[in-house]
């Protein structure tokens, strides 16, 4: 059947199949369907469309007006995606009441009704806002953890989950800046992170010595808002040692050591995704090599990123996984700082609750974003290539 002969055909049996019932608009749908070999979906927008050009175009969207896509939400929403480092809706939606007023004073107004839908947003609208700005990372790293000795059989492996809902079960990494060979020296960074709240610290060592790493683990334990009574690692030579056992057992209080299974990188799940979210998200892959790096390197890890990490990027926990078929369902808890985790802690005294509080207020996410990124660009600049 030839262009014409379709275009007469349609032509006739439209007013009948605008006429029709639902039954007979079936039949009608079929017929035109066979006659004319068109896709059924394709048919119909034929058969409901009007014969007039100008009124196709005229015709509205179908669905809600959308209320969501002004300039001031969109430009809100957009700032925030980019200074938390690209994070998901859901942290996102979080981190929105905690930036906002922050954003109001320093960055640009906004009106009432703008700031009224910022706080009502869900996060499959933030989804459809962003999704032109979304890009795909493609970083690859090296591993560097090697085995550990005999002593291996000195620490024990960790076979039960902890009580994840009291503060000071950490898990420990050290993170390789060797850019695309392991040879030489070059700066290490020891990543904390304690699975009940999501606080996170992270400090520079230069090589992977027992001595350094020691050093670093210690200054992180006296700034950590809480008391560590579980410490989890992999098998490194960093961490499988008699010095760290000895520091962690011979204490009044005694510290729950444990090591993951050789080769099973899944078992310190929580400190892999902060060694991605963290390290090399705002690091990288870069070699660092340069000794100056590394006072320019802990400053960061010590002020800033420590700041903006714990007190103003939210996170979700897993709370469940249940296997469907071929598919595992998780749920997940609603997204919070560690900040805020720490002050719902029954745990916390009263006192480092206060004093939290007192930090909190006198910070701004902003000008530590824009800190983060000076010192950044001025740590990779240093690198001696």
């Amino acid at each position: 059947m030839s262009k014409k002969s379709k275009e007469e055909y349609l032509h006739e049996i439209k007013e009948r199949y605008t006429k029709a019932g639902k039954e007979e608009k079936k039949k009608i749908l079929d017929e035109f369907c066979t006659v004319c070999i068109y896709h059924r979906k394709y048919a119909i927008k034929l058969l409901n469309q009007s014969p007039f050009p100008e009124i196709n175009k005229q015709r509205k969207r179908a669905g809600r007006k959308k209320k969501y896509h002004t300039e001031g939400v969109k430009n809100f929403l957009k700032t925030l995606w980019k200074k938390t480092n690209l994070i998901c809706s859901d942290r996102l939606k979080a981190a929105i009441p905690i930036w906002l007023p922050i954003y109001k004073k320093s960055i640009l107004s906004l009106s009432k009704k703008d700031e009224e839908l910022l706080r009502e947003i869900s996060p499959a609208t933030i989804d459809r806002i962003l999704a032109k700005y979304r890009g795909k990372y493609t970083k690859r790293g090296l591993c560097t953890t090697r085995p550990g000795s005999i002593i291996r059989d000195l620490i024990p492996i960790k076979t039960n989950q902890w009580e994840e809902n009291r503060p000071g079960f950490i898990e420990v990494d050290l993170v390789a800046h060797c850019g695309t060979s392991v040879a030489g020296e070059y700066i290490n960074t020891l990543d904390i992170v304690d699975i009940a709240t999501g606080w996170t610290s992270q400090r520079a060592v230069w090589g992977k010595g027992e001595a350094n790493t020691l050093k670093a683990i210690r200054e992180i334990e006296l700034t950590l808002p809480f008391k560590i009574r579980g410490f989890d690692s992999d098998n490194g030579k960093e961490f499988m040692n008699y010095r760290l056992l000895k520091y962690f057992k011979h204490r009044k209080e005694p510290v729950n050591y444990t090591r993951s299974r050789a080769y099973n990188k899944n078992d310190n799940a929580h400190i892999e995704e902060k060694n991605w979210t963290v390290v090399r998200q705002y690091i990288g892959y870069d070699r660092l090599n340069n000794p100056e790096q590394l006072d320019l390197l802990n400053d960061l890890y010590r002020n800033d990123l420590n700041y903006f990490l714990n007190f103003f990027l939210p996170s979700m926990k897993l709370i469940s996984k249940e296997r469907q078929g071929s598919k595992i369902k998780k749920k997940y808890d609603k997204a919070k700082t560690p900040f805020q985790r720490l002050l719902e802690s029954k745990e916390i005294g009263e006192d480092k609750k206060i004093e939290l509080i007192r930090i909190f207020n006198k910070l701004d996410p902003f000008k530590l974003q824009n800190n983060i990124e000076r010192k950044i660009r001025l740590i990779l600049k240093l690198s001696i290539k």
